[in-house]
């Protein structure tokens, strides 16, 4: 994944959405426990921003491929791509995080596969 001029790159809750079920990225959420077990994209991995800032490694994804970053509101991911750009690691976060991602009607689940919540 190449980052665009001036950093990581940013896309919108359906294109995540749809490289996700194309296989071709991974979803990382890096919301704290909590927020992750309320209600998350199916499929994503958990990795809080906190572990990533303690200097953590994302997952890799398919063929080597940067994660795709999320979080409530798109702030915290954006900040987490910034700081793995830092450390050479290709990422882009999704605009309006989970909260645009369930008002666009994109599925949301909870720690035990039933209809989850965004806090």
């Amino acid at each position: 994944m190449l980052l665009p001029r001036g950093g990581p790159g940013r896309i919108s809750p359906a294109q995540a959405h749809h490289m996700i079920q194309e296989g071709t990225a991974v979803l990382l959420d890096v919301r704290e426990a909590d927020e992750y077990r309320a209600g998350h994209a199916p499929g994503a991995l958990h990795m809080p921003l906190s572990r990533l800032a303690a200097g953590a490694d994302p997952p890799g994804g398919p063929a080597g491929r940067g994660p795709v970053l999320i979080c409530r509101s798109g702030r915290r991911s954006q900040g987490a791509a910034h700081l793995l750009a830092r450390r050479g690691v290709a990422s882009v976060d999704v605009i309006g995080g989970m909260d645009d991602w369930a008002a666009q009607g994109l599925p949301v689940t909870d720690a035990h596969g039933r209809a989850g919540t965004v806090i």
